[in-house]
């Protein structure tokens, strides 16, 4: 089955958000409270409303999803980075799959249209922020040579949630 990769449009809105709170509770399940992603849920609607507005003017960053016999299973967004030391980066903002399509060469097909496309605006560096409990997305980073790098960052989802830098040269 060959995956593609397309731009998502405002149309997808409710099917890209779908797929993006499936992804998170299968990606996060025992790292974020699972509090929190049930209400990611809940709050289905107020989410694609959201989605749809950022569609509609999606900034610096492309916004893209996986789809494999007619079947959205995976997202992607890629862009400039905003980190200060760093302002001539561009970060890899997501990239998900849903459990079902993990360890299939997806991620890694995924990974490689964002570089191609990040090398192609002109970009030298990306970088992408991991949960630091995140082994399985740390070893698909570092796998693909990207370098954990001195930056942390704390989020807050219910509980304190480390994230770590990596960086990658184009």
């Amino acid at each position: 089955m060959e995956l593609n990769i397309r731009k998502t449009m405002p149309e997808n809105a409710y099917a890209y958000t779908l797929c993006h709170v499936d992804c998170w509770q299968d990606a996060y399940d025992g790292i974020i409270p699972e509090e929190f992603l049930v209400n990611m849920r809940a709050e289905q609607e107020q989410r694609t409303e959201q989605c749809k507005k950022t569609l509609d003017k999606p900034g610096e960053c492309k916004y893209f999803y996986a789809q494999l016999d007619g079947k959205m299973i995976g997202r992607l967004v890629f862009g400039k980075s905003n980190e200060e030391d760093k302002p001539d980066a561009s970060e890899l903002h997501a990239i998900y799959l849903l459990k079902e399509f993990w360890n299939k060469g997806y991620g890694q097909q995924m990974l490689d249209f964002a570089l191609a496309e990040l090398r192609q605006s002109g970009y030298k560096e990306v970088v992408v922020w991991v949960i630091d409990e995140n082994t399985r997305g740390r070893r698909f980073y570092e796998k693909h040579g990207f370098l954990l790098d001195e930056k942390t960052m704390e989020l807050n989802l219910g509980k304190p949630i480390n994230l770590v830098r990596y960086t990658y040269g184009l």
